[in-house]
This record gives structure tokens, C-alpha cells and sequence, in this order.
């Protein structure tokens, strides 16, 4: 659900002089090719999709690094969510909180989707995931379910307006749940101290080589790796140019240095109308998926209200942060699970998806 910066536009434009135009385009596809990849993966669902479809859409929910960490069992009326533990971050995510909460954003976009769609059902717990045990019943799509497949993590400054009352209303309704509170931050002063909290917490993050080393590994640099991966940060996402895979590499330990990346996320959070800090009843697998739930309903109510969203949770994931953090967020001795951006912003290249074959178990 993050991250980062890799090389600047008019070195990009001199390797690629180097290096032709064609034998560029062979070492990273095109975007066009890109963008009709995106269409089929986030096509509308027909009136009466097959499970298959309905499980599509389920998996355009967020995940940390975009990793998709989740396993899916479909048979008879029951749609079982597990995790995939062979998609952790252990770096970054060292017991599994990011993972779970991803978990829980999957299955609020199924439940969403299963309802409007004809299936509507609930969510349990099952062992170590979760499952989603649904009827047949009359179709009754909503604003969220049109939101899924607009919905992204836009990793781009927003254009610095001010959110409304009104709206900020809105967002604060959208988490009903009493297992998860949120915190919204509208004022200048408060937005400018976990600004500070985030750079102290990333300067932390750049200054760890397994953390670094762990990021790489989930960094798509064109679109023919995001493709072919199906997961991961696409850098074009992030508004960073394409680059071959092996080059992208060299800018990376050439150019993702910590002066950098602290000033590109100040000047994000700086841009920033507002920020939200989702914060669990518990630390625990049940409380972070009931996070995770909360937090797509937020995100999903955020597209249909014109907004963008972002994470920033580097004070989440770098312990020693999360008591200022917690203090910020009004909910001194808990352990706070997300932070994430909100403002108005531009559409960015969307986030890769592994084909629905590669999740679904038999």
C-alpha cells in the first residue's frame, strides 16, 4: 500500500536514446498493451456474473505492496478467503498485521459486490481466513459497487483543495463498525505533525538494507513485468518512468535514497486536505481484518465522493512510531493499523492483478 521514487524523467529519456526505441519497447511492453490489460481485469460484471467474475472483482481490493496475499475456495454457496503466506512481507510487515488487514479489504469488496450482484451474504471467520456463505436474491448494486474497479491508491500529490464539511461527514459515516475508529485530520497543524511523524518513520524504513532489499523485490519497472507478475508496485503507477527491468534495478540503488524520498513525501503530505487514521479494538488477525473492511468501505465511499487515497503507514510500521501515532489519532495505548491520504487528485495508472486462475484453488 506504498511507495517510491527511482529515476528522473530526462535520464530516462537519455537511456532510452542509448538503447533504441524498439529494443525499449521489447524490454518493457507498451502502455497501450498495458491499458487493454487493465480494461479486461476491470471490466464491468454482467447483470449475472459467474463466481469466477465475482471473485475478479473481489481481488481489485487493496493489498500492502500490492502482494494479493490471499487464497480463494469457491464451492456451493461458500467463497473461503486464506491467506497466502508465500506472499508476506516480512520485512516490512512482520506479523502479518498488513496481510490480514488485506485480507479484510478482499472480502468487504466481495461482500459489496456479492449484494449487488445477487448473491448477498455475510462474512465469517474460518481458522485462519475467512469465508463468505451468500444466497441468491434480487440484484441491488449501490455507489460503493460502481466505486470497485475506480477505486486505486493514487501515489501523486493532490491538487491541495480543501475536502468539505459535507463530504468529510460522509467519510466519517462510512465506517459504522464500533470494532474500528476513526480518526480524521482536517487541520493544518495536526496533518503537518504526522507529516513529521511519517518522514522520521521513512527516514527509519530508507536507512534499513533488508527493508530496501524487500521492496525491490516488489517494484514492476514497465509494464511487460507488471503484466507478466500480475503483482507488485508498477512504477508508472507511481508516475515514475518505464524502464527495463535490469536498468530499473541500477536506478534504484542509483537514485531511491532517503534526502529524496523524504522531500517527495512531505511535499505529498503537504498536498494533502486530509488524512485518516483507522485504529482497531485489538492487535490481533480478527480486529486487523475488521480494519481492513472498514478501510475499503472508506476508500470505496472516498471514489464515489470524487476523492483519491494513498497509505502512508510508515508510523505504523516502524513500531516505536505508533504511540505518537496513536496519540495523534486521539487513541492513546492502542496500537493505530492504518494511515492513509485522502484529497482530490489525478487518475494514475492502475495497480497489476494476478489472473483470477492463479488465486482460485480447486
Amino acid at each position: 500500500m506504498n511507495r517510491r521514487k527511482l529515476l528522473t524523467g530526462g535520464a530516462a529519456l537519455a537511456v532510452t536514446g542509448a538503447v533504441g526505441v524498439a529494443s525499449w519497447r521489447h524490454a518493457t511492453g507498451t502502455r497501450s498493451a498495458y491499458d487493454r490489460y487493465q480494461d479486461d481485469l476491470r471490466a464491468n460484471l454482467a447483470q449475472d456474473p459467474s463466481v469466477t467474475e465475482l471473485i475478479r472483482y473481489a481481488t481489485l481490493a487493496p493489498s500492502g505492496h500490492n502482494t494479493q496475499p490471499w487464497r480463494i475456495t469457491a464451492q456451493g454457496s461458500e467463497i473461503r478467503i486464506t491467506p497466502d503466506f508465500l506472499h508476506r512481507t516480512p520485512m516490512v510487515d512482520p506479523d502479518d498485521h498488513h496481510l490480514y488487514v488485506s485480507l479484510g479489504c478482499l472480502a468487504e469488496t466481495l461482500a459489496i459486490a456479492g449484494t449487488a450482484t445477487g448473491r448477498p451474504g455475510k462474512v465469517e471467520t474460518a481458522g485462519t481466513g475467512l469465508r463468505y456463505i451468500y444466497s441468491q436474491s434480487a440484484a441491488k448494486p449501490d455507489a460503493l459497487f460502481q466505486a470497485i474497479p475506480k477505486r486505486q491508491s493514487t501515489r501523486a500529490a493532490f491538487d491541495g483543495r480543501e475536502i468539505p464539511a459535507t463530504v468529510l461527514a460522509e467519510l466519517a459515516d462510512a465506517v459504522e463498525t464500533p470494532d474500528v475508529q476513526l480518526s480524521l485530520l482536517a487541520e493544518r497543524a495536526h496533518i503537518d505533525r504526522l507529516r513529521d511523524l511519517v518522514l522520521a518513520a521513512n527516514d527509519d524504513q530508507m536507512a534499513d538494507p533488508d527493508f530496501l532489499s524487500e521492496l525491490l523485490t516488489w517494484l514492476r519497472f514497465n509494464p511487460d513485468q507488471a503484466m507478466t507478475r500480475g503483482d507488485g508496485l508498477y512504477a508508472a503507477a507511481s508516475g515514475m518512468p518505464i524502464l527495463p527491468t535490469r536498468l530499473g534495478r541500477i536506478a534504484f540503488d542509483m537514485a531511491f535514497t532517503g534526502p529524496a524520498e523524504r522531500t517527495r513525501y512531505a511535499r505529498l503530505i503537504d498536498s494533502t486536505p486530509c488524512i485518516a487514521i483507522l485504529t482497531g479494538k485489538s492487535a490481533d488477525p480478527a480486529s486487523w481484518i475488521a480494519v481492513g473492511r472498514a478501510c475499503q468501505r472508506l476508500a470505496l465511499t472516498a471514489t464515489t465522493l470524487g476523492l483519491r487515497t494513498s497509505f502512508i503507514n510508515q508510523p505504523v510500521e516502524v513500531a516505536r512510531f505508533r504511540p505518537d501515532l496513536a496519540d495523534i489519532a486521539g487513541t492513546p495505548g492502542r496500537r493505530p493499523d492504518l494511515v492513509m491520504r485522502l484529497g482530490y487528485g489525478p487518475e494514475m495508472p492502475f495497480s497489476p492483478r494476478r489472473p483470477t486462475g492463479r488465486v482460485i484453488t480447486k
